[in-house]
């Protein structure tokens, strides 16, 4: 035959050369020109298959085969490799070659005996082994041992592109032979999970693609050895590595033979490529899922007859989400219980981007479980309570709308009885975070009958009340807002409960903005009524605020919630509270009698003295208060204003003696009521002008003052003494504004003595006022110079010839002579007119 003949004389050309190799003393040269002899006969010229084959098969592959695995020179034995790869390449039946070169590449590559130093070396000998498992296929399977031994070393070469030779060659083993390879497959997975995290990601690629085949054509059960290392890699920060993960769990739950039982282990992996952020990675794990769950309907076709007849979506679904095939739909649910436990363990695990990864799977998994969520409710619960305190805010947001789903698939007779009874419990804020997004996601019609029961709850004390974080109120008050969204015109019956809620957030102390965002709540729980201003819920409520909020009113501490509620219901409520003063002067009546708390009857003052600052845009905005009077002087001022010791006791005199002003100076007080009260009143005023607070001196000299102009005329003897003697103290003060209400209240003084019966019986009293106020005149401020010069002028005209005397007496040494001389003119004026 022609081949024969080509062989033969080629082989009479390679003679020389291949008996200078076989010789034992050959130099390092003279192998080298042998090797390129051989080259130049069988490389450079056009051979055929047949003849390539023949001369290798008889005469060639040994002695290569032998320089390749023991020549000591790096040349020689690059050059016998690129030969050999030659000759499989082209030869007609490279299978034949397997005996000589497998145990050949075990002995240079697999350790012990065997390790070849040059790294381009190693991965030519890989690539080898590659070539001849494509082109040899099954006839490897008797040497699979020595395959497997060398991959064993060569996957964890220190050279990169070794191992990623190798990996490539892991795959063409395993479709080489499937059903030998699954022998023998797991002995790869070791080798191949040690080099998955690679610093190389063309490394990490490869491994996962290796993997991925040599699973699917090997033993399925190594699954369990991979997993993880899998999942750790959908971590990775290079979008081909997530790729290719995808990629290979994809195509297991397409192809693998045991994917039945590995379902619940490889859903999760699929399904966390949704969130990945390269929209190429999402879109791949999308359409390997539809065709998952298409392939997994048409297998259980029979099961699924009636599921697939009534599959009519739900009438509320989330908005702008597309609803997952059925079978997808059905693969989640059967395997849910297998993969809630893990997942929820994952949610709360102490590395942050497991938590989120895990938290985006949660949403996708009860997007997909629909209304088989409800049998695992209480485990979702526990682990959404956990996680929507994390700090990590992703994790948060992505629990909030997976809860949001079991509003949406959940009775609300199952979840609000769960969460609720949590309630019970000391409530955490995430108690409240879930509820709200439960409220979210559910239908308005379907809340509609659960409204009070809700209401109720979350007006429970040990609910709003339970603490004053703001965090926690936060939520609380997101929650009522959810509620008016949903329900809207719904929430009318449970109006009064949702105010009593944001009663009780509007009055734990804290930031301005809460208190803000509170206000733009009740605003919106007003209009959903179509009322015009929250004003309007005071109006409609506020009886049973007061109601609410003054239970316990006789056993208030300064320290009791309920008094901050009533500061907000009284001032917060405006005009209306002047529409509830039966039950506001009631409480107030209570709680400031003066065996009570001091500290508590000083914040209720304080209320009090600010409602009266304004008293016809709040408790007077009816014109009611006046018929109250009586009880707020008698009852409620007069008692309070006795002296006690202590700082406590002198503010609280302060802010009564301030509210007392306030109903006097917006003349709510009139003079008839004012002759009504003096008698009580006037002793406890006169005492608190003594107070260590400048304002109550103020105020009380400034109360005299009005005193004095209303029933001054009617006083008697000792009363004008007493009265006189206080004031005239006042002009000593430290404070100019006391010093000039002291003045002002003495010319009062002086006005009402004027016209009295009981003048004779006062001159020395006026003589010793008069030499007072003379000392007065040269107060260092001006304002007071002119006050006291008014008082001296109003008096002169009791006695003239008396006060002329005591100028006269102090004019050459006094301090101020200017005002002395104008006395005097303004006296003789006087007499002029008269």
């Amino acid at each position: 035959s022609m081949a024969a003949a080509g062989a033969a004389e080629v082989a009479q050309a390679l003679s020389r050369p291949l008996s200078c190799l076989q010789e034992p003393d050959c130099g390092r040269a003279a192998r080298l020109r042998a090797l390129e002899a051989i080259r130049a006969e069988v490389q450079e010229r056009p051979l055929s298959g047949a003849v390539v084959q023949e001369v290798f098969g008889t005469q060639l592959v040994r002695p290569l085969a032998r320089c390749v695995a023991g020549d000591a020179a790096e040349r020689c034995r690059e050059l016998a490799l690129q030969l050999l790869c030659h000759g499989l390449s082209h030869g007609d039946r490279p299978g034949e070659a397997l005996p000589v070169l497998l145990p050949a590449l075990a002995q240079r590559l697999c350790p012990p005996q065997g390790f070849e130093p040059s790294e381009e070396l190693r991965l030519g000998l890989v690539q080898l082994l590659s070539l001849l498992l494509r082109r040899c296929g099954a006839s490897v399977a008797p040497y699979l041992t020595d395959v497997i031994r060398v991959l064993q070393a060569t996957l964890l070469d220190h050279y990169a592109e070794v191992r990623r030779e190798s990996c490539r060659c892991a795959v063409a083993c395993a479709q080489a032979m499937p059903e030998h390879f699954h022998m023998q497959s797991e002995s790869l997975i070791k080798p191949l999970m040690q080099t998955i995290s690679h610093q190389h990601y063309r490394v990490r690629v490869d491994v996962i693609q290796a993997t991925g085949a040599v699973i699917q054509f090997g033993n399925g059960k190594s699954v369990d050895d991979v997993l993880s290392h899998l999942a750790q890699r959908l971590f990775d920060e290079i979008p081909k590595v997530r790729h290719a993960v995808t990629t290979v769990i994809g195509e297991w739950l397409l192809h693998l033979r045991d994917r039945y039982s590995y379902f619940h282990k490889l859903i999760p992996l699929l399904l966390g490529s949704f969130t990945d952020e390269i929209p190429e990675n999402t879109k791949l794990a999308w359409t390997y899922w539809e065709k998952i769950g298409l392939q997994w309907e048409k297998e259980n076709e029979d099961d699924l007859k009636d599921k697939m007849d009534f599959s009519v979506s739900p009438s509320h679904y989330p908005k702008g989400v597309t609803r997952p095939g059925l079978g997808c739909r059905e693969l989640v649910s059967r395997n849910l219980s297998k993969i809630l436990p893990g997942l929820c363990h994952d949610i709360t695990d102490w590395v942050e981007s497991t938590r989120i990864k895990a938290s985006q799977l949660l949403y996708t998994l009860l997007l997909h479980a629909e209304d088989h969520i409800t049998q695992h409710m209480e485990l979702l619960l526990r682990t959404l309570y956990q996680a929507c305190l994390d700090e990590e805010s992703d994790v948060v947001k992505n629990c909030v709308k997976a809860a949001e789903l079991i509003g949406t698939f959940v009775s609300p007779k199952v979840s609000l009885r769960l969460i609720t009874s949590a309630f019970g419990k000391t409530p955490k804020p995430s108690c409240i975070m879930v509820l709200t997004a439960v409220i979210r996601g559910s239908p308005k019609e379907i809340l509609q009958p659960h409204l009070t029961d809700l209401g109720n709850t979350l007006s429970q004390a040990g609910v709003c009340q339970r603490s004053e974080e703001v965090f926690y109120m936060e939520q609380l008050l997101c929650c009522v807002q959810a509620l008016i969204d949903v329900c809207q015109e719904d929430c009318k019956e449970i109006s009064l409960q949702l105010m009593k809620v944001l009663v009780t957030i509007m009055a734990i102390p804290c930031s301005q903005h809460l208190k803000e965002k509170v206000e733009e709540t009740m605003s919106s729980l007003a209009e959903v009524q179509q009322l015009d201003s929250f004003l309007y819920l005071y109006k409609e409520h506020v009886i049973q605020l007061m109601e609410w909020v003054s239970v316990s009113c006789d056993c208030w501490t300064c320290y009791s919630p309920e008094i901050l509620q009533l500061d907000v219901i009284a001032t917060h409520s405006g005009p209306v509270i002047g529409e509830a003063l039966n039950n506001f002067i009631l409480i107030l009546k209570t709680c400031l009698q003066p065996n009570k708390d001091p500290q508590m009857r000083l914040k209720l003052f304080t209320v009090l003295s600010q409602l009266l600052q304004k008293s016809s845009e709040t408790v007077n905005s009816q014109g009611l208060f006046p018929s109250y009077l009586e009880t707020v002087i008698k009852d409620i001022l007069a008692p309070n204003l006795q002296w006690h010791a202590g700082r406590t006791a002198a503010a609280i005199r302060t802010t009564a003696v301030s509210c007392l002003w306030a109903l006097i100076h917006c003349e709510m007080l009139s003079p008839k009521e004012i002759l009504k009260v003096k008698d009580g009143l006037m002793p406890q005023i006169i005492a608190t002008m003594d107070e260590d607070s400048k304002i109550a001196r103020l105020m009380a000299c400034r109360i005299v003052g009005v005193f004095l102009k209303v029933c001054g005329r009617q006083f008697d003897e000792d009363k004008f003494t007493n009265t006189y003697t206080e004031v005239l103290k006042r002009l000593d003060d430290a404070s100019c504004d006391v010093r000039l209400a002291a003045a002002h209240t003495l010319t009062n003084w002086f006005k009402c003595l004027k016209d009295s019966d009981v003048k004779s019986a006062m001159e020395s009293h006026i003589e010793f006022l008069y030499q007072e106020l003379l000392i007065h005149l040269d107060d260092p401020d001006q304002n007071i110079q002119n006050a006291v010069l008014e008082v001296l002028k109003e008096g002169s005209v009791l006695y003239p010839e008396l006060l002329v005397r005591e100028i006269e007496g102090v004019v050459h040494k006094h301090r101020m002579p200017v005002y002395c001389n104008q006395l005097l003119h303004h006296i003789q004026s006087a007499k002029g007119s008269a």
